[in-house]
């Protein structure tokens, strides 16, 4: 099993320096998404004193043709503070802050998907758009190994994996409890956790979180899982099918509902959604992964409880279904719908502003409109 040499340096010295105290000053970590729309990169300044709201917090900037953002001759971007969570590795005072990216001149980064996402969730909030994500991972060695596989074969068949309890069936549960007690601990919306179908897969729940809350509390729940898995020298992979054949891909189902849709008689109204995103599939599809659709295209084949890429379908408790409708909706007449195609890498501020844009705005076609 592959670990990265850093994991092997005593966390027992390290531990003597992260006790010493720090005064009145305080760490603020920055956190943003590189241009490749997935990854995240984070740096440290001092502040000082503690800071109470984003608004207490300063701009900053970095270079951007390090993170495939800019090219080198005009590589300055700007770090814009959004969402601030306490820091659970430096813990209390100390503050991880997750920041927008503007260009040079003062646009927003390619990637910043968290601008237009605002802007939309701002013309719908007397609406009170609730989302739930759930993040499946896939943690593996620092070769690109699956975490516990023997190392020239593949564990047995899937099946008894999911929810699994037992040192043969469960691959790497450590991982999941400290990234859980985490999140808990920055304030993050984490609201549950289970062992997937592949063994060595994973899922987290995020949510319901209240519009722009969703993508901001999901990105930084893959920030600390990154994190954690560096302190144990493995790796958590958001790829959405990270072993070919017979093995469940990953994906980033995401549950919807309006404050019209949980009332009594909702299912109407989540009816009226579905028949909307029907006819708007392929926007969707593109909008849900950072490529476009071509990351999904390996996941959603019609099997491993997936639709297929190129067909919407919709049903109660169908898990092969584009959209499902939870069968307690389907009893109750009221509540909420889950939207199974985006991808495990895809942006969470594009996913539900794309949701906002064709349910609650009534958009149509390919492309979306510009307010």
């Amino acid at each position: 099993m592959a670990t990265s040499a850093s994991a092997q340096l005593s966390k027992m010295v390290k531990r003597q320096y992260m006790e010493l105290p720090q005064g009145d000053k305080v760490q603020a970590m920055y956190i943003w998404i590189d241009g490749t729309g997935e990854g995240l990169r984070c740096k440290t300044r001092t502040l000082d004193s503690e800071p109470k709201s984003i608004e207490d917090l300063p701009e900053w900037n970095f270079d951007g043709s390090s993170t495939y953002q800019s090219e080198g001759s005009n590589s300055d971007m700007y770090l814009i503070p959004s969402a601030m969570f306490r820091d659970p590795f430096r813990k209390d005072p100390n503050k991880l802050v997750l920041c927008e990216v503007l260009k040079y001149n003062r646009k927003s980064a390619e990637t910043n998907h968290r601008h237009t996402c605002k802007k939309i969730m701002e013309m719908v909030d007397q609406q009170s758009p609730w989302f739930g994500m759930e993040q499946e991972y896939t943690i593996l060695g620092t070769d690109g190994h699956p975490f516990g596989w023997p190392s020239n074969g593949f564990p047995g068949p899937q099946g008894p994996y999911y929810c699994g309890v037992g040192a043969d069936k469960a691959y790497g549960r450590d991982i999941v409890e400290a990234h859980y007690k985490a999140c808990l601990y920055a304030g993050v919306m984490i609201c549950g956790t289970n062992a997937e179908v592949m063994p060595a897969q994973w899922e987290f729940q995020i949510g319901p979180c209240e519009g722009i809350n969703m993508g901001d509390h999901l990105w930084v729940a893959r920030f600390i899982l990154h994190r954690v898995c560096e302190d144990f020298g493995v790796v958590a992979s958001f790829d959405p099918k990270p072993i070919p054949g017979n093995w469940n891909g990953a994906g980033c189902h995401t549950n919807f509902s309006t404050k019209e849709m949980r009332e009594d008689g909702g299912l109407k109204c989540i009816e009226e959604c579905i028949d909307k995103l029907g006819k708007r599939h392929n926007y969707h599809i593109r909008a849900y992964d950072p490529k476009g659709g071509l990351d999904n295209a390996r996941r959603l084949t019609g099997h491993h409880e997936t639709s297929n890429i190129h067909e919407f379908s919709a049903g109660v408790a169908n898990r092969g279904a584009s959209i499902r409708i939870p069968r307690t909706v389907g009893q109750e007449k009221k509540g909420y719908f889950e939207d199974r195609r985006p991808s495990a890498n895809c942006d969470p501020y594009a996913v539900t502003e794309a949701l906002i844009r064709t349910c609650l705005l009534d958009e149509e076609g390919d492309e979306p409109v510009d307010y």
